[in-house]
């Protein structure tokens, strides 16, 4: 069964997908200071993707590919899908982009944005589009908050 994740995580979500990537950094690390594993370890993976799109905004290539493996790796043992998400579809598109961005390479990303994509992975041709992961729910807002209760 999984562990419930906090109300304050869907709004966590809901960052993530508007690329708020700060702010949703934020939100799950006042989260994950309070929560104990399995959901701690989740809520740190989740984290370390947004502090990653946050560094690929930002042009740091090499804060990009470390957070981005850190928090793959991180997320692995929750596949195929945990408190509420689609687990093994964020990796998918986790990998995706880190695989882009070490074809791009440091050298090519700077000075670059990210954009948001349509396009999978593999049809960035350049520093300037790539397809950006986003956090599907596989359940209802209110099936995995502690306490019960939904929205």
């Amino acid at each position: 069964m999984t562990d419930p994740v906090a109300p304050e995580f869907w709004q966590a979500v809901d960052q993530f997908n508007q690329h708020q990537f700060y702010v949703c950094h934020d939100t799950i690390e006042a989260l994950w200071f309070e929560a104990s594993d399995p959901l701690r370890t989740f809520y740190q993976g989740v984290l370390q993707i947004a502090v990653a799109l946050h560094h690929l905004e930002n042009s740091n290539w090499r804060g990009a590919a470390i957070l981005l493996g850190e928090g793959t790796e991180r997320l692995r043992r929750y596949a195929p899908e945990y408190g509420g998400i689609d687990v093994a579809q964020l990796l998918h598109q986790c990998i995706e982009l880190l695989a882009a961005l070490q074809r791009v390479g440091a050298d090519r990303l700077a000075g670059q944005s990210a954009q948001p994509s349509p396009q999978p992975a593999d049809a960035v041709s350049g520093v300037d589009d790539f397809a950006i992961p986003k956090i599907e729910r596989i359940a209802p807002i209110g099936t995995f908050f502690q306490g019960g209760g939904s929205t």
